[in-house]
């Protein structure tokens, strides 16, 4: 297994880099069939400008279908591996990219392995693999929604929170930018025939950070902000980029609201918004609820205490909860540091969590699992 994690993080398949992401799943396609042999049936689904979908999928030995849903796109650039490389000290794997999510990737197909080799029933294992979830999964989304329609369960891959806590609960996500056109004139010679929109922009941040709602999980995040063209210009044009978390879809209509009723004082300024809701939140719906509830007496059996927490980050497991579809997520890497330099995975834990896997696929058959529908 730590040969096939290095084989995958020595892949390096950055979000913008179409190039490297066609080599990565080339790469990828090929472990998988080293591991598994040839899927009954595959699907490859161009990514436009980004990573391909891959869909795959193993027949069973009893009725109904699990999706394991794994992205193989990292946020690291082309190039990083050179001054990054990946490196097995002791316990701890290190490398761009093994953490957030190659790891999982890895445990993922054994865990399907596994269960072939153990003679385990399993229904059928549908593997989907998308190159574009850091950059909010644009072109793979209805793949994945179309995917996980009438499983058994979806099993995200993404790394486990602290301590190797699953993930029962993401915010959703909406990525919105917000340009103001105002009228230029020079500072000092005619200050009044100008209409300022950094000072409009200044008016238009304050409203837009005001929405936040912590007490109901919204947070608001004006990230980054330019515009104007000189000290002594009333400057013409100014644009804010903004990050929004809402931990509850009716948080999502509020917040359009606000957008939507932006305006500047001066009336010769204008103010457009652009962007969108990234992702819906991740609720635990009563079908999730009990795969988290299986997956806790799988993980007894291995010897293991297993928690559940709700995280800010969002995932493609929010697409299949806001379906109303069981989804449990976070099943990957255990370790830390997702898009930091000290990114790593503990590699102890690695066998126990394909496990983990490996009995929670069997029991949607033959355990606690069954009835989640």
């Amino acid at each position: 297994m730590l040969d096939d994690i290095r084989t995958l993080v020595e892949l390096e398949t950055h979000s913008y880099d179409k190039t490297m992401l066609a080599t990565g799943l080339d790469g990828l396609r090929a472990l998988v069939t080293g591991r598994l042999g040839r899927p009954a049936t595959e699907v490859v689904r161009d990514g436009g400008g980004h990573g391909d979908t891959w869909e795959a999928t193993y027949p069973g030995t009893a009725p109904g279908t699990v999706l394991l849903l794994c992205h193989y796109d990292t946020v690291w650039p082309t190039g990083t591996l050179a001054e990054w490389p990946f490196v097995l000290d002791g316990d701890r794997a290190s490398g761009p990219g093994v953490f957030d999510m190659k790891t999982g990737l890895v445990q993922a197909v054994w865990a399907v392995r596994g269960l072939r080799e153990l003679g385990l029933p399993h229904p059928s294992v549908r593997m989907l693999f998308n190159g574009d979830e850091e950059l909010g999964s644009p072109f793979s989304r209805p793949y994945i929604e179309a995917a996980s329609d009438g499983a058994l369960a979806t099993l995200v891959f993404e790394a486990s929170a602290d301590g190797g806590r699953l993930k029962t609960a993401r915010k959703g996500v909406g990525v919105f930018d917000v340009t103001v056109t105002g009228v230029e004139a020079h500072a000092g010679l005619d200050p009044d025939a100008g209409a300022s929109a950094i000072h409009a922009m200044a008016e238009v941040i304050t409203r837009i950070a005001a929405s936040g709602a912590p007490e109901r999980g919204t947070t608001v995040n004006v990230g980054l902000v330019n515009g104007g063209t000189g000290r002594n210009v009333a400057a013409g044009r100014a644009r804010a980029c903004i990050d929004v978390r809402v931990g509850e879809p009716a948080e999502m209509a509020r917040i359009d609201a606000v957008f939507a009723a932006l305006r500047a004082a001066d009336p010769r300024v204008t103010v457009s918004v652009s962007g969108g809701w990234n992702r819906p939140p991740m609720a635990p719906t009563p079908g999730s609820r009990r795969l988290f509830e299986a997956a806790t007496e799988v993980a007894a059996r291995l010897g293991l205490r297993l928690e559940e927490v709700a995280v800010g980050g969002a995932s493609d497991g929010n697409f299949v909860s806001a379906l109303d579809r069981p989804v449990l997520d976070g099943l990957g890497a255990v370790g830390g540091g997702a898009h930091a330099r000290h990114e790593h995975v503990l590699v102890e834990h690695i066998p126990v969590r394909t496990a983990l896997t490996a009995g929670l696929v069997t029991g949607l058959v033959t355990g606690p699992a069954t009835g989640l529908g």
